[in-house]
């Protein structure tokens, strides 16, 4: 049949049928380009805003694997892109120190982490210190997940750590001791100064006892004397002598503790007791305090007392203090205590 000879409503049809065929080609063209494009927009807007909530920059190249639309196939392409991993600086003993100081997202905080974590293993690092200020605790999770642990606590910050070699960790523990002091005062008349405690193990006993506290952090030892006797009495006292150092063990949440016994001169001699943490305080006889039953019965109490009398009788010398400033760039403050008479001097008396 000649085309002239199809009748005309078959000749529309057949037209019809080629415009829908050629419009709806038109139409999934257009629209797979845009969907590529929507894609493409999207997976760029996702690392800019990753990038944007990350405040440490520190840049490596990674090989990342996009998709894109070429001619009639689809090919994969590996392209350079930037991408940030934890900023930190290195520690003296071949590890880095990560402080986080900016809020993140925990997924984002994973991501980078585990990206960190695998560059610093390829540079050699070893342990990795990661320091949590209290207001970033939503982080804790992701980190611990990754394989690090608790290693100590303050008011303000969580501090974890990490050990990139498969080896022994030798990172340093947690500090191992608490500090005390305890404050050996005595006047002319050979009465010594002496508390009843309001709280604490010793509360209700009648014993009368040396003054006694806790060290601040980053507070010398001797002025931690100083400042609780000055605390807990009222009385101002300075520095003559270290006397005497105890160590015990298993004492707080399982640490140990450090007791360095001073001697202390008064320069008055009013009591005004602390009512929240002392019962009572007075001048006693030095003959009457160590006489009480607790002090003849318990040994380290009982020698400190021994020390005491020797030192009063001139039979016993303590250490002196030399202050000093450690040579680093942190100018550190620093105490010698030692024996400047020739050697220790151990008391006839005990």
């Amino acid at each position: 049949m000649e085309v002239n000879e199809v009748p005309a409503h078959s000749r529309c049809l057949v037209f019809l049928e080629i415009s829908v065929d050629i419009g709806f080609l038109v139409f999934y063209t257009i629209f797979n380009n845009f969907a590529a494009l929507l894609a493409s927009y999207l997976l760029s807007t996702v690392l800019r805003i990753q990038i944007l909530e990350v405040s440490f920059i520190r840049e490596i190249r990674i090989m990342v694997v996009t998709h894109k639309k070429l001619s009639s196939s689809s090919v994969e392409e590996i392209s350079n892109q930037q991408i940030d991993i934890l900023n930190a600086v290195d520690d003296a003993f071949g590890g880095v120190i990560v402080e986080m100081k900016e809020p993140m997202n925990s997924n984002v905080f994973d991501t980078l982490l585990r990206v960190s974590i695998s560059c610093w293993r390829e540079q050699g690092k070893k342990g990795i210190w990661l320091k949590l200020p209290i207001e970033l605790a939503n982080l804790v999770e992701a980190a611990v997940k990754q394989g690090f642990w608790y290693h100590h606590a303050e008011p303000t910050y969580l501090m974890l750590a990490y050990w990139i070699p498969e080896t022994a960790h030798t990172l340093p523990a947690n500090a191992s001791h608490t500090v005390g002091i305890g404050a050996f005062i005595m006047n002319k008349k050979r009465e010594i100064l002496v508390v009843q405690e309001n709280n604490g193990r010793f509360k209700g006993l009648g014993l009368w006892k040396l003054p006694t506290g806790t060290v601040d952090v980053g507070e010398d030892i001797v002025e931690a004397a100083i400042r609780e006797v000055k605390e807990e009495t009222g009385i101002k006292v300075e520095f003559m002598e270290l006397l005497a150092v105890r160590q015990s063990h298993n004492v707080s949440f399982g640490k140990s503790d450090l007791f360095f016994v001073f001697m202390l001169r008064p320069l008055s001699f009013d009591i005004q007791k602390q009512d929240s943490e002392i019962a009572a305080a007075t001048w006693m006889p030095f003959e009457e305090y160590a006489a009480q039953s607790y002090m003849q019965k318990n040994e380290h109490f009982n020698y400190i007392a021994k020390i005491c009398a020797a030192k009063i009788d001139n039979d016993y010398t303590g250490f002196c203090a030399l202050p000093a400033t450690a040579v680093s760039s942190r100018r550190r403050k620093s105490c010698l205590y030692f024996n400047n008479h020739g050697g220790v001097v151990v008391p006839n008396t005990i």
